[in-house]
């Protein structure tokens, strides 16, 4: 009997020992991963705190993203000193996430190309940018969709995949800071070329938001159908652009006009032939 209980306590003495390892060596580990994943944490935000190119709002995802990391491979460690089948629980795990990412597979494309317009900023909130031939006002950038507005006012809302798969003209942002203006204005044959492109030329030298460098180009650039056409082609600084074009197309208009020049129509001459039926056998 003495026998017995004493097998009886060394298998207890045994099995507390080993259990009580697995218990202290789990709690261990939690511990250090939990400080691990923390402290990583920590850098991750102050790294990113530091990214002018990435919006404020998001600045703590990244860090979230690595302690949810840490900690699941924490936990998964865990359970191995248990003798869990960390493998099956992975694989498991990892059929489940592809599951999802089939089920969500928009959702997550509009996130991906949310994470690189955040990265790469090709705009900024208040910018006019153009799409497909279509200029929006952002308003806010997000990780599944970019809010906006239309210039004359309606309200729109632009999932991420559709704005990163397509080419993005940032017409608030211009090499050096300057904008084009191109114009072309066609005068009657009958008109005096020289004529035109003085007044032209004089408009151009009056308008003080009209750059000197690069210098204005004002020449004949085509002998139309109906006209001379000419290119008036002048910088001016992005502020600027829309009204220095606006108030340029009057006085052009009106300057050719007081100086003899006409703005033809398009036209066609028309020729009828009669025929005699009188002569028709």
């Amino acid at each position: 009997m003495n026998d017995k209980f004493e097998q009886i306590m060394d298998l207890s003495v045994n099995y507390l020992t080993s259990y009580g390892i697995n218990v202290v060596g789990a709690m261990i580990t939690l511990i250090v991963g939990y400080i691990i994943a923390g402290w990583l944490s920590r850098i991750t935000d102050r790294a990113v705190g530091k990214s002018d190119k990435i919006d404020p709002a998001f600045h703590q995802i990244p860090g979230k993203i690595v302690r949810i990391i840490i900690l699941v491979f924490t936990l998964i460690a865990v359970l191995n000193r248990f003798g869990v089948e960390t493998t099956s629980l992975i694989a498991v795990l990892g059929a489940a996430g592809l599951a999802i990412g089939l089920a969500l597979q928009g959702t997550l494309s509009n996130v991906a190309a949310g994470v690189m317009l955040l990265v790469f900023r090709p705009f900024t909130v208040g910018d006019a940018v153009k799409l497909n031939g279509d200029v929006y006002i952002i308003d806010s950038l997000g990780f599944f969709l970019c809010k906006g507005h239309l210039p004359d006012g309606p309200k729109v809302f632009l999932p991420n995949s559709k704005i990163w798969g397509h080419t993005i003209i940032n017409l608030s942002v211009t090499d050096k800071d300057i904008r084009r203006i191109d114009e072309g204005y066609g005068i009657a044959y009958g008109d005096n070329i020289d004529t035109a492109l003085t007044i032209l030329k004089q408009i151009a030298a009056d308008e003080p938001r009209i750059l000197a460098e690069p210098a204005p180009l004002i020449k004949v650039e085509q002998l139309g159908d109906s006209s001379v056409n000419i290119l008036f082609r002048v910088w001016t600084i992005r502020e600027d652009w829309w009204a220095t074009k606006l108030d340029l197309i009057q006085r052009c208009k009106e300057g050719l006009e007081a100086g003899g020049c006409s703005i033809p129509f398009p036209q066609r001459d028309v020729y009828i032939h009669q025929i005699d039926n009188n002569n028709i056998k």
